[in-house]
């Protein structure tokens, strides 16, 4: 089965767990509303190219990896729009939770995508169970503190922060979970896959931000111009567009001359490639990565 096809498969029976019997029927709806449809799914896809790699021995494991992260993926957008924090109306060219369901249910909603996302990583690993902790260990990396997901978004409450340690933890962590999760759940060793998912990490917040500065919101699906309205770093505002589109240029390079040798190796440099090509606007792109 294509990427696509599978990563979507593996999602809607996640979400169709949470979905159960005697589960608050407005939750599980708000669920659903949060991780479909998606966007261009590129951080399980990552994972799962990864795992192509490096041989791909149980599918079902990696589709689990994949599945958990693009689950934390819309946990965090959940949360990040929320009025405490962006107060962003629109997410993926429709309301945001929040709007659509309020606050407190937007909160529950990111709270279980979370839980369910290491509830689908043990689902998922009953035949390689040896590899459960290693999976469980780096998941749980990319979300916590010191350097994962919830770290990023509180580093928006601190007076000071580095454009770089914002950055690989807001957008970076779950970039490099992807890789090293690709990598364990194919019975690979999973370190040296970290640096391709933080190269890719970081060029996608640097997209992100020209995104934000460049664009209006029918075209990226969400409010514009955020990050001056609230003080945020922003590669775009510290570097310029021209710095800011360099940037992005050197690390699309980094990524692919990163990739550790293994079986699938050229597959992998084209597949990263044209990932690379989605992280933009076709209004940018043409700019950004020639």
């Amino acid at each position: 089965m294509e990427a696509g096809g599978r990563i979507e498969r593996v999602l809607d029976i996640a979400v169709a767990h949470a979905e159960a019997p005697g589960a608050p029927p407005r939750l599980a709806e708000a669920i659903r509303y949060a991780v479909f449809p998606g966007g261009h799914r590129i951080r399980p896809r990552l994972c799962l190219a990864v795992a192509a790699a490096c041989g791909d021995d149980d599918p079902a494991a990696s589709d689990a990896a994949a599945a958990a992260i693009e689950l934390l993926h819309c946990a965090s957008l959940v949360h990040d729009d929320l009025p405490c924090f962006d107060d962003a109306a629109m997410r993926r060219q429709k309301p945001a939770v929040h709007v659509a369901y309020g606050e407190p249910l937007a909160v529950l909603t990111g709270d279980a995508l979370i839980v369910l996302a290491f509830e689908t990583l043990a689902r998922g690993t009953a035949r390689s169970p040896a590899r459960l902790a290693s999976l469980v260990g780096l998941v749980a990396r990319a979300v916590g503190s010191p350097a994962g997901i919830v770290a990023g978004q509180a580093w928006e409450s601190e007076p000071e922060v580095a454009l770089s340690n914002y950055q690989q933890a807001k957008t970076g962590a779950l970039f490099a979970a992807a890789t090293v999760t690709g990598a364990a759940a194919a019975g690979v060793s999973p370190l040296p896959w970290r640096l391709l998912g933080e190269c890719l990490g970081e060029a996608y917040q640097v997209a992100d931000d020209l995104r934000d500065v460049a664009c209006r919101q029918e075209e990226i699906g969400k409010p514009a111009g955020r990050d001056a309205t609230l003080g945020r770093p922003n590669a775009a505002l510290l570097l310029g567009m021209t710095g800011a589109l360099e940037r992005l240029r050197r690390l699309a390079r980094e990524a692919i001359e990163v990739i550790p040798a293994c079986p699938g190796a050229d597959a992998l440099r084209a597949e990263i490639a044209a990932q690379t090509r989605l992280f933009l606007p076709a209004s940018l792109a043409r700019e950004a990565l020639v």
